[in-house]
């Protein structure tokens, strides 16, 4: 059985948060179970919630000695919330897909042999704010992956990976702008039934309501 080696005595930086992470853990060995939990409770910021509560959660870490095909199957039987926030600690190697692992929520893996309690602290903290923690090797195949993608599917049908296509995305910074369809046509070199034709596709696409929320979708996405 692999076991988790858990530094003693490093400190955790103590950051005062508004509102305390909760956290949830799977992990089939129970001393690497416990070893993740006394990390939390080391921590005022976070909050460990039993496991009939996963869904209470803002982050769930999940370890696993091999990510494989069959860990894809774990998280899915764990969770179908689409905003569920995966934090995967990794014992040996990764042999699955990293796309289709983000696809299902995962947004950080961590190396058991490099596992700190101080950068699972703040990990755990980045996730539950919105952000993610890949390592190099793997956001490096993700990267080739989504750039694949981009150049092979979505460029040759006038999309990105956003599902903008570029003069959506044209219309759009416009009309964060405050642009109204008579300057926005102007300044496109298109007509005004053409920019509010573009608007009015990508509002119904994206299932969009108004103008004001295709400007807050597009800032989201990275566009503006």
């Amino acid at each position: 059985m692999n076991h988790f080696e858990f530094p003693i005595g490093e400190p955790v930086p103590q950051q005062v948060l508004t509102d305390t992470v909760r956290v949830a853990i799977h992990a089939s060995d129970p001393i690497i179970r416990a070893g993740l939990a006394s990390c939390l409770r080391d921590d005022r910021r976070v909050d460990e919630v039993p496991p009939d509560r996963l869904h209470e959660a803002h982050v769930v870490v999940v370890a696993v000695d091999n990510a494989d095909v069959s860990t894809l199957d774990l998280l899915r039987g764990l969770s179908d919330k689409p905003d569920v926030r995966f934090a995967l600690v990794v014992g040996r190697q990764w042999q699955t897909d990293i796309a289709a692992a983000v696809d299902l929520g995962v947004r950080a893996v961590l190396w058991r042999n490099s596992f700190t309690p101080a950068n699972f602290i703040r990990t755990l903290l980045s996730l539950a704010e919105g952000g993610g923690s890949l390592p190099p090797t793997l956001q490096g195949t993700l990267m080739q992956q989504i750039q694949w993608v981009q150049r092979e599917v979505l460029a040759p049908r006038s999309l990105a990976a956003s599902g903008i296509a570029p003069r959506e995305a044209d219309v759009l910074r416009l009309v964060a702008e405050g642009k109204e369809f008579a300057e926005i046509a102007t300044k496109l070199s298109y007509s005004e039934r053409t920019v509010k034709y573009i608007l009015h596709g990508v509002m119904k696409r994206m299932q969009l309501r108004n103008r004001a929320h295709a400007v807050s979708y597009a800032i989201r996405a990275g566009l503006i």
